[in-house]
């Protein structure tokens, strides 16, 4: 039990306190960086076995390789890519199925809602709290993007979720499983005893805290004056080993220190009763630069006569992401580095002895007899060279055995084919899953169900990540809840956020993507039988399903593509569509019968402009014969005849203009001339005819009046 000669009692000045180490004299101080400090090598102890595995894992997943000295120096050092492949097929699915577009967290409606403001509310919170992990956190899609990959190796990944004063908003911060210390035997991370997280900080880092009041002025200290202590452990020489970093020869004042910031409980106040604390020690000299409350005035619950404190609900930032949960109970969990680590590890062996094998055999070695008069030491063979021998050709080859031949056995093939086999089936990296064809003739229905079974590995973990990321959100919402201002604007429009609307029930949250759905083929099938249930049952909501929809096919703008069924336009009649088409065919048919008709009469108006000089030439020729006075009666009846020509010539040059311009013409069309109206005859086709009686009068007509 933790004895200090300061007492703390618990009141609000100090769960709002920075720092509390100014409270404490400098023994109490030293007294609680003990403890902390074998509270943390505790917890290393326990979970040695794991960092060993996990070590060994990574080594395999970033293509870490040794020296070698088996068979021989030198020899073939290969690394297959099993779990590589494993972890990027399962970032690659993962990623885009868990955070989808713009839309990431959703608040759910429960109960009646007879107004809708609650559904208000849920909107506003959905479509606020999602640009606060899109926009106002930069780093947030980045961080669990390196998380989903960091998960697949290792096994699990942890989220720090805090208000960050400095930046003024809430931050999600990655963890990777190596730098948050448990006891590999907690039932939970929040059931934990104790959270240990391992920071490195800057000197400037350091200082800036100081400054702020964040953590105790220790600038005057000898550790802090002197370059940081680098310590030997085992996991950071082997994870310096994987970044390509090898510890410095000479101390390194720009080098960062180490600081360990545990979530533990702390008796601070002598009651018998541990009140949750966060303390912050610096690694080398156990030197203690903050100790700060970890909980709230309203988690404190006491006993309503002795005002003794009864209950206290410790305020939790850290969210584990899980994988696949040890078997044996530990906190951490398993990924594809410990199942397919030893499978991985004799692929390599295999293929390294092939490699071997083939270089042995490429080499030139053997045995040297006796008679066999060369110099002594190790022959070197090189291209077109000779080397000069006392021996004959013949007592040379007597005297020069090579190593007996030994070709690999085919059964290192067939045991590679098997391992590499069961290693696919288990991280479900099988041909149909990595986009290989399933082979030719195979149906379409059948292949949709292999990869939909061959996904189901997938779809248990992605459920782990969406209840993983529902617990962060919900951190978000309690941060929201207390650090977020009256009213807010956020965004590029007129969206506005209050604090009052992050007083409901945080368990109503939770993320948008629907952790049963592992692809966006699946997606797209789930959208589309919901589209057509809306469209052919009563009851549904239209817009909604279409919408759906176009979200699942990844449209862009959704909101100013689809504007719903109120304010689209009314689609026409189908039957009325019909019969104008109907109609169109027909006026189709009649502008075509125009076109072709005043063709013919424009090759019409020549000959009968023909007709008219020759008739005017054959009058004159009439009256040069004969003079004017007697043959009156003849040029009486070629002016007739030439008047009705030229009437028809204006009939057919009025039709002409009718049917170019679209207009329409009845039974009959009329031509005026100097020689008075003619009545033109309508044919089957509305074209204008020669009069009869200017036919028969015409020259070459029956004979009559022709040549005079």
């Amino acid at each position: 039990m933790l004895d200090l000669s300061t007492k703390l009692p618990i009141d609000n000045d100090l769960i709002k306190s920075a720092n509390l180490c100014d409270r404490f004299t400098e023994d109490d101080l030293g007294h609680i960086g003990k403890l902390v400090w074998s509270g943390y090598e505790a917890d290393e102890y326990s979970r040695s076995p794991w960092k060993r595995r996990m070590s060994a894992a990574l080594d395999l997943a970033m293509q870490v390789s040794k020296d070698k000295s088996f068979p021989w120096q030198g020899s073939a050092n290969v690394i297959f890519p099993l779990i590589t492949i494993a972890a990027l097929q399962f970032s690659a699915r993962s990623y885009p199925a868990i955070i989808q577009g713009t839309d990431v967290v959703k608040y759910r409606v429960v109960g009646t809602d007879p107004k809708g403001e609650t559904k208000k509310r849920a909107e506003r919170i959905a479509r606020h709290m999602s640009w606060q992990v899109l926009e106002e956190d930069e780093s947030w899609e980045e961080q669990h993007d390196r998380l989903l990959i960091n998960l697949a190796v290792v096994g699990s990944a942890f989220i720090k979720t805090y208000f960050d004063g400095s930046l003024g908003h809430n931050v999600s911060e990655l963890v990777s499983a190596k730098d948050l210390v448990l006891d590999y035997w907690a039932k939970s991370t929040s059931g934990a005893a104790r959270k240990t997280h391992l920071i490195p900080l800057y000197r400037n880092d350091i200082y800036e805290r100081i400054e702020s009041g964040i953590y105790l002025d220790v600038r005057e200290e000898a550790w802090f004056q002197a370059a940081p202590t680098y310590i030997d452990q085992p996991t950071r020489s082997e994870s310096d080993t994987r970044k390509g970093k090898v510890p410095p020869r000479e101390p390194d004042k720009d080098a960062a220190y180490l600081l360990l910031e545990q979530h533990r409980f702390l008796d601070l106040d002598g009651d018998g009763y541990a009140e949750p604390y966060t303390v912050t020690i610096e690694e080398g000299s156990k030197s203690v630069l903050r100790v700060v409350a970890r909980f709230e005035e309203g988690q404190v619950e006491r006993n309503q006569y002795t005002k003794r404190i009864r209950r206290i609900t410790a305020q939790e930032y850290f969210t584990k992401y899980s994988f696949i949960p040890s078997p044996d109970g530990g906190v951490y969990d398993l990924g594809f580095g410990a199942f397919l680590g030893p499978i991985n590890e004799a692929v390599s062996t295999a293929i390294n002895q092939l490699l071997d094998s083939g270089t042995f055999q490429n080499s030139i070695g053997g045995f040297l007899g006796r008679g066999a008069k060369i110099r002594g030491g190790v022959y070197s063979m090189a291209p077109w060279e000779w080397k000069r021998v006392d021996s004959t050709g013949d007592d040379l080859r007597k005297n020069l055995v090579p190593f007996p031949d030994r070709q690999p056995l085919a059964v290192t093939l067939q045991l590679i084919e098997l391992l590499i086999e069961y290693a696919d089936r288990l991280a479900g990296t099988t041909e149909t899953l990595v986009g290989e064809s399933p082979g030719q003739n195979t149906p379409a229905e059948t292949s949709r169900n292999m990869t939909e079974q061959g996904m189901k590995v997938y779809s248990m973990i992605f459920k782990r990540v969406w209840r993983s990321m529902k617990e962060e959100f919900k951190k978000l919402y309690h941060l929201n809840k207390q650090f977020l201002p009256s009213q807010k604007d956020f965004g590029m429009g007129d969206d506005f956020i209050r604090r009052e609307d992050y007083t409901g029930n945080a368990d109503q949250i939770a993320p948008v993507a629907d952790p049963n759905i592992t692809s966006s083929t699946m997606q797209i099938y789930q959208a589309e039988a919901v589209w057509q249930k809306a469209f052919t049952s009563p009851g549904y909501d239209r817009d909604e399903a279409q919408r759906r929809w176009l979200k699942a096919v990844k449209a862009d703008n959704i909101d100013t593509l689809y504007l719903g069924e109120k304010n689209a336009e009314p689609l026409p009649n189908p039957k009325l569509m019909v019969e104008q088409a109907k109609l169109q065919g027909v006026q189709a048919k009649i502008q075509a019968e125009q076109v072709h008709w005043a063709n013919e009469l424009l090759l019409e108006q020549p000959k009968v402009a023909a007709q008219i000089d020759l008739l005017k030439a054959q009058a004159a020729k009439l009256i040069a014969e004969i003079g004017a006075e007697k043959a009156a009666t003849q040029i009486s009846a070629f002016e007739t005849i030439i008047h009705a020509f030229e009437a028809y010539h204006g009939a057919l040059n009025d039709r002409v203009k009718a049917m170019t311009s679209g207009g329409k013409e009845g039974g009959e069309s009329k031509g005026t001339s100097d020689g008075g109206d003619v009545q033109g005859v309508a044919g089957p086709s509305g074209q204008s005819v020669l009069p009869a009686a200017a036919a028969s009068m015409a020259p070459g007509a029956n004979g009559a009046m022709g040549g005079g």
